[in-house]
């Protein structure tokens, strides 16, 4: 579960609500092949295509073809809606659904570069993909720019709809708290800063301590920065969370450290400061665009502006000059699934 699938999913369930029929089309999760039907109905397809890398399934062009005519004719679809450039389902989708004569669009969720080798071919790709859309939405104005860059798009087809947050499963709850942040463990969030940070913090503040939720290739590295300092007493590691345990583990915390290099959007900070914390970034891609500026404190990607942006947080709650308890109310009133159904919708 992660940005992109809670995306789909509330996204689903309000445009049902506003009278439409949906469905979604993904690959096999394990043994979770066939039909499902999830809350209010909602139907998933779970095609069962081989994954090969981080969930994203072989490119087959053509092989995709006949069971996607088979379910867009028997589900009767006028519109498909494809989610993520690194999704090849989500490329084969548009161009089978353009070939059937089927109006299209494209949400990107994630920034990518222009140098690199995955970054060249995936623009390439995209860039076929898009040729013949009808409209792209982004989750931010730089990933608007950046998507308008990379598939050669003209900007008037391409609208800006942010991400949202479901406010009532994401309440603070003050007699819960400790300190915490939870992420993915992968390079693009920043865990190399990360491991060079915290001992820093720990050294300077001997009460702090993190909690780091999540999995992945860089987990081991954090392991070993724990074992090296011997922090296991500040730093605890409580694995992948499941989406609907985010709301307990966040509200352990009184500071959000995201230490992303790139990110579109980031809905984990938008959780965080809904459930009451005080939100500490990196200020790289969309990220200074998602919440009002007394709610995060800003930093370059680098060790010692984290350091610095790091102990004003903490210096900021221990002397009470941030309620982040009050941000609740605040982004209920600025991000809704309603609203960005609506949106979408037109």
């Amino acid at each position: 579960m992660g940005g992109v699938e809670s995306h789909l999913y509330q996204l689903s369930l309000m445009l049902t609500h506003r009278g439409h029929k949906v469905i979604i089309i993904t690959h096999s999760y394990g043994n979770r092949t066939g039909v499902r039907y999830l809350t209010n109905g909602l139907k998933v397809y779970y095609v069962p295509h081989m994954v090969i890398y981080s969930e994203a399934t072989l490119p087959t062009i053509y092989g995709f073809f006949p069971i996607f005519r088979n379910i867009v004719l028997r589900e009767r679809i006028d519109i498909v809606h494809g989610h993520q450039a690194f999704s090849s389902l989500c490329h084969e989708a548009i161009l089978h659904a353009r070939t059937m004569g089927i109006r299209a669009c494209f949400t990107d969720h994630s920034l990518f570069g222009f140098a690199d080798a995955s970054s060249i071919l995936m623009n390439k790709v995209l860039k076929f993909t898009l040729s013949d859309i009808d409209h792209v939405i982004c989750v931010s104005h730089t990933s608007k720019e950046n998507t308008v860059l990379r598939a050669a798009l003209t900007p008037q087809m391409v609208s800006v709809i942010p991400n949202a947050v479901v406010t009532s499963q994401f309440k603070p709850n003050p007699s819960a708290q400790d300190k915490n942040f939870t992420s993915r463990l992968v390079y693009r969030k920043g865990m190399d800063l990360l491991v060079a940070v915290i001992p820093r913090i720990c050294k300077a503040d001997p009460k702090v301590r993190f909690i780091i939720g999540g999995d992945g290739p860089k987990r081991i590295d954090l392991e070993q920065m724990r074992e090296k300092n011997s922090l296991h007493d500040r730093v605890e590691f409580i694995g992948p969370v499941m989406h609907h345990e985010v709301h307990s583990v966040l509200t352990k915390g009184h500071i959000f450290l995201n230490t992303s290099l790139t990110e579109a959007f980031c809905i984990g900070m938008v959780e965080a400061a809904c459930c009451g914390l005080l939100v500490v970034s990196t200020k790289v891609g969309g990220v200074p665009e998602v919440l009002p500026r007394h709610m995060i404190i800003f930093s370059k990607p680098e060790e010692e502006d984290l350091v610095d942006a790091m102990s004003k947080a903490i210096k900021m709650i221990r002397h009470k000059e941030a309620v982040p308890t009050k941000f609740h109310d605040e982004i209920k009133e600025m991000y809704s699934w309603s609203n960005v159904a609506e949106r979408t919708e037109k």
